[in-house]
């Protein structure tokens, strides 16, 4: 009987681990949009503030954009990056913000039946962008993870910007999440200003973007999930902030929205 009940629990679990369907092109899926008006901008005190949000599994986006809406200092937010979003979700979310908006999905998740993968939302043009394939297929669902990269233009000043999901620790071992950081690192050196934002799945990482060359002003927050301080925010170029600002923090009302809380952070350009 024990032996038959082990039987099942591998059947079920091996069933819940079904592969992912990978885009593996470089080139897409694509989309993109921009809002029907716009105005004119300017950088508030040459500040721009960036959200970070896991939407889990791109579930619950009226509440999502409730969220962003109303819990301050989202609502400031001048750039934002989501993880694990399809493209009608994403395009509410932008919509509702009146940003411009960015997607690229990595996989279509075998559990949700739609399209998985990482945007960039920006009150500023986006004036190019791609979608960055990252090394090392997942071990569990064999999953293809990706940065989805953007380069804004605020005002006459490019940033660019990269919305990333790095593997899960049961999916890939730290040297592998490793490589995934260095290959944003290497896109991102040819950038003087570049933000890099999202669910990193580890909090170590962060001192392999600070080893080149970046600001990690979310290094101190507390924790992102239910346990750990996974989410963040890396800054190149970008001048540091008095110490008596408040630079970074952690929004925690999200309406049941996710696993993960938003994160935001400030960066002033230099």
């Amino acid at each position: 009987m024990k032996r038959l009940t082990s039987l099942l629990l591998l059947v079920v679990v091996l069933a819940s681990c079904r592969a992912v369907l990978n885009y593996p092109s470089a080139l897409g899926p694509r989309y993109a949009g921009a809002p029907t008006t716009t105005s004119t901008l300017h950088a508030d005190g040459h500040v721009l503030r960036v959200v970070t949000y896991n939407v889990q599994w791109g579930k619950h986006i009226d509440r999502a954009i409730t969220v962003l809406q109303t819990r301050a200092p989202l609502a400031d937010a001048d750039i934002v990056v989501l993880q694990e979003m399809d493209a009608d979700g994403t395009r509410r979310i932008a919509d509702a913000l009146g940003m411009c908006w960015v997607y690229y999905p990595a996989a279509v998740h075998p559990k949700l039946g739609h399209d998985f993968g990482n945007a960039v939302l920006s009150r500023w043009p986006i004036v190019e962008d791609e979608k960055l394939l990252l090394p090392h297929i997942g071990g569990l669902r064999h999953a293809q993870r990706i940065a989805t990269a953007a380069t804004i233009l605020v005002g006459t000043v490019r940033v660019r910007v990269y919305s990333t999901h790095l593997g899960t620790p049961s999916d890939i071992r730290p040297s592998k999440r490793r490589d995934q950081a260095w290959t944003i690192l290497a896109d991102a050196a040819a950038y003087p200003l570049v933000i890099v934002a999202g669910d990193m799945n580890s909090h170590g990482i962060g001192k392999e973007f600070v080893a080149g060359g970046f600001l990690w002003p979310t290094e101190h927050n507390r924790f992102t999930t239910a346990l750990f301080n996974w989410d963040h925010v890396f800054f190149k170029g970008f001048t540091p902030l008095a110490p008596d600002r408040r630079f970074t923090g952690v929004v925690r009302d999200t309406l049941g929205t996710s696993d993960h809380d938003p994160v935001w952070a400030v960066a002033q350009l230099p």
